[in-house]
């Protein structure tokens, strides 16, 4: 077997046992949480209850449902919650093959989207919801008492989450752009207005059709591009001169004697 082969193997080895422990975590938090199942969901299903009518209720249509929604629930707040294990584990797996400047630009991007991104769902959860219910609810008709669907409202809140958190990604999407050079900042300036048209259609697109989550997921989409504009500008500012002076590069006779030297040291070791 040649060594490529051998370190191709080794690596799928390495990557199992990352992903193994990284779901043996998911799994016992998730198993310490399985007893609170169903008060997790009632804080998941809060801010629809707060707008229902006193008394109303949200029903289940299937046989199962009220079993596994709740589980559903709570396998993804175990995953939420064991967030910070699971990257640990696949930062353990590529940082090796990193380079150190790869290193100190990749650890930052990683610990700034998980968190951006558990912050645009708890934006969503204690903003968004609050005031789209309460809008849906003042506009339906006196004669509808409105009983939603525990599964439709599960499907709703994480298309919600997932759209949130995304948006959220914004800067992170913004820097990595710049710093891989396929834009600079002086062009995300200029396309500024078809960025701004661009949130208000995906707004339109991945939200419900109310205006008001559609300019609550536009506008934060449109601060944190200009968020990531300040951020990328301030990252790709050019090293000051003193710094660069701290290297200097070799000459060639620098490079010539050094060869003479390794080259006389290898002759004395095989004499």
């Amino acid at each position: 077997m040649s060594t490529q082969q051998e370190t191709f193997i080794s690596h799928l080895v390495e990557l199992r046992d990352r992903l193994i422990r990284a779901l043996l975590v998911v799994v016992v938090v998730f198993v310490c949480l399985m007893p609170w199942a169903g008060d997790i969901y009632d804080i998941l299903a809060k801010p629809m209850m707060d707008t229902l009518p006193e008394g109303t209720h949200m029903i289940a249509t299937g046989v199962v449902t009220p079993f596994f929604v709740p589980v559903k629930v709570t396998m993804m707040v175990a995953f939420v919650l064991a967030l910070p294990w699971v990257l640990f584990q696949a930062w353990a797996f590529i940082a090796p093959g990193l380079y150190a400047h790869e290193k100190r630009m990749a650890l930052p991007l990683v610990a700034g989207s998980t968190l951006l991104f558990i912050i645009g769902m708890a934006f969503c959860y204690f903003f968004v919801f609050g005031m789209v219910f309460k809008f849906i609810a003042e506009f339906a008709p006196k004669s509808i008492v409105p009983a939603p669907d525990i599964e439709q409202y599960l499907s709703f809140v994480m298309s919600m989450f997932i759209a949130f958190g995304v948006t959220f990604e914004v800067p992170v999407a913004v820097i990595l752009l710049v710093k891989a050079g396929i834009v600079d900042v002086a062009k995300l300036k200029e396309v500024r207005p078809y960025v701004i048209v661009g949130a208000f259609v995906i707004a339109a697109i991945v939200t419900p059709p109310d205006v008001i989550s559609q300019l609550m997921l536009a506008i934060p989409m449109c601060l944190l591009y200009e968020l990531g504009i300040i951020l990328a500008g301030w990252m790709s500012k050019p090293v000051p001169a003193a710094a660069d002076s701290a290297y200097v590069a070799p000459s060639i006779e620098d490079m010539d004697r050094e060869l003479d030297r390794i080259e006389a040291s290898e002759r004395s070791d095989k004499g």
